[in-house]
Order: C-alpha cells, then sequence, then structure tokens
C-alpha cells in the first residue's frame, strides 16, 4: 500500500497552516531545535594509551564501535549529538580527525556518503568500513532494486537485527585495523551481541502488549520503516520525505485526512527537530503527539547510548499507543 503524504485538495485550519508557513521558512533546518550541544558519545571505557583512532559518522555508530573496541579504542563522531547526518557539513578539524584515524565507519546508502570526498580531502590512510552496504540477510526497504542503492532506506540500525550485523562488521574492520587486538574485539562483539539479542526480545515483548489495531503510527520522517517491519507496526504516513525538504500545504491535509481515516493515535517526531509542526498535525488529526524520539543521533543521558535510545523509543511508543 502507498503510504500518503499525499494530495491536496483538504482544507487546514489557521493555526496549522501558519505553522506550516514558518516550517517553510526554515524551522526544519539542524540545529533550530535546541537540540543539545554535545560532545561525541558517552565513553564506556577510557582508552588506553595505545587504542586506535577511530570516526565514525554519528554518534550512534560511535557508541557502537565503542561497545565492541572497548579500550582498544578512542572513537568520535564527526556529526555531534543533535547534529543532522543527511546534511552535515564537515569543519577543518573535522578533516584532521579523519586525516589522523586509522579506521572511520559509515552507515552509507545515502546517509553519510558526503564523508567519501572529505576522507580523500583529508589525505587519511584509514580503512573505510560502510556498515550498511551489501549486509547478508537484510531485506532493504525503500528502493526497487536492491542492487541500486537510489532509494534504499538506510536506518537499518533500528531493527536491533540490523545493529547485530553492523556490530559484526565492526569487529571484523577492527581485527583488520588492529591484528593484536583481534581476540579482544571478538570478546566485545559476542559479550555486546547477547546484550542486543536480549533487547530485541525485550522490545518485541514490549510492542506486543500494544493491540494490533493499535498498532499504526505517523513520523516526521522516513526513519523508522525497519523498527517497523521488524517489530510489528504501521507506518501510515510521514509528515516530511527527508529532513530539509518542506512539505506542502496539500499534502499536510492529506496526511491528516489519513491520520483520521486510519485510526492513527499518535504523530511522532525527533528530538533534534522542531515539534510545532508535528504538534499542529497531531492537534488537528485530533491524536497524540511524540517529540522525543531518537534515530540518527544520540541525546543526553539517560539516551546517551544505543541500547539506552531504542529502549526509550520503544517505551515511548508503546505509552503511546497502549
Amino acid at each position: 500500500m502507498t503510504r500518503p503524504r499525499l494530495l491536496s485538495r483538504f482544507g487546514l485550519n489557521t493555526r496549522l497552516l501558519a505553522v506550516l508557513l514558518g516550517f517553510v521558512v526554515g524551522a526544519c533546518s539542524p540545529g533550530a531545535t535546541g537540540a543539545p550541544d554535545a560532545s561525541p558519545g558517552t565513553a564506556t571505557a577510557s582508552p588506553s594509551a595505545d587504542a586506535v583512532p577511530v570516526v565514525a559518522t554519528s554518534t550512534v555508530l560511535a557508541d557502537l564501535v565503542r561497545s565492541v573496541g572497548g579500550a582498544r579504542v578512542a572513537v568520535s563522531s564527526l556529526v555531534p549529538k543533535g547534529g543532522e547526518v543527511h546534511t552535515y557539513d564537515p569543519s577543518p578539524s573535522d578533516l584532521a580527525r579523519l586525516r589522523d584515524a586509522r579506521l572511520v565507519v559509515m552507515n552509507g546508502l545515502g546517509l553519510d556518503d558526503w564523508l567519501v570526498e572529505q576522507v580523500a580531502a583529508s589525505g587519511s590512510q584509514a580503512q573505510v568500513v560502510e556498515l550498511g552496504r551489501d549486509l547478508d540477510g537484510v531485506t532493504y526497504l525503500g528502493a526497487d532494486e536492491v542492487e541500486d542503492d537510489a532509494g534504499v532506506n538506510p536506518h537499518l540500525w533500528l531493527d536491533v537485527a540490523h545493529a547485530r550485523r553492523y556490530v559484526m562488521r565492526i569487529a571484523e574492520a577492527l581485527a583488520a585495523t588492529d591484528p593484536a587486538g583481534a581476540a579482544m574485539h571478538e570478546a566485545g562483539r559476542a559479550a555486546y551481541d547477547g546484550r542486543l539479542a536480549e533487547l530485541d526480545d525485550w522490545i518485541r515483548a514490549e510492542v506486543a502488549e500494544v493491540p494490533e489495531a493499535n498498532r499504526r503510527i505517523v513520523s516526521f520522517h522516513e526513519a523508522y520503516p525497519y523498527y517497523a517491519a521488524a517489530y510489528g507496526l504501521e507506518i501510515v504516513g510521514v509528515i516530511v520525505e527527508a529532513p530539509g525538504q518542506d512539505p506542502s500545504a496539500g499534502e499536510i491535509a492529506e496526511l491528516v485526512e489519513a491520520i483520521r481515516a486510519s485510526g492513527v493515535r499518535a504523530v511522532f517526531t525527533e528530538a533534534q527537530f522542531s515539534p510545532e509542526l508535528a504538534e499542529a498535525v497531531a492537534g488537528e488529526a485530533g491524536v497524540k503527539v511524540v517529540t522525543d524520539l531518537y534515530n540518527d543521533s544520540l541525546g543526553d543521558p539517560p539516551v546517551d547510548t544505543y541500547e539506552a535510545m531504542m529502549r526509550w523509543n520503544t517505551t515511548r511508543t508503546v505509552e503511546a499507543l497502549r
């Protein structure tokens, strides 16, 4: 079924139209929301003196690396907490970090492809690993042809099973970069993988408590299709196609109509974006709104690790739907 984003024949009330106009002017731009100003990630162990310098594009990926490598890695994220990975513009200091890295970790699939050019510009000799590309056992969503990355949704890690695949690829990359620590990286991977398996089971059990008829949602942008597919939710529509792409009044009107027609109980958006448009859409449709989910970026405690982020998102989602 094609999800609406869509059409243009329904009227909007004055408040929603005013919010939409303000949104188009720039409320969706990264950093417009007062999202936490931050440093990259939260360390679980102090890096050793001979730790491998690793640069990841996002705080989420940095946390996965840190959770595998422990003290044998010194990890930093190019995009800070609350930053927008899709549209990030690296600084000169970022190029310096890339130059000094021995391993660079990115998602790929269009999310952070800007990194490839930046690595070349920095003169870095680091190994670059794309976690999302060509993973065995993954059904890629959003593209007509699996072999063509154009249109593939890159947010694989929001299905914990796919995050476990990321972790395996990270452990392999660390072992290749740091052969002396290969056994430790494998031990770190195994321990972390066990926690992620438990996390996956917990999410399934939590969502199972929501009546099936209530498991319909609208999200701010196309970040949650893998989460929805894995855990039994239906995404009825999205407010924007991608961050930085503004919806028209007609598209918002159709989305409001779809919410009413399909029995959606809540609209969800992420902490790094302005909540105004989501709040206005939810108000017009007469449903709940949740404005503090996370996907591309971690936050301040208690949402400062991948595991914590997934538990937070699931708890907030289940509370709104149940």
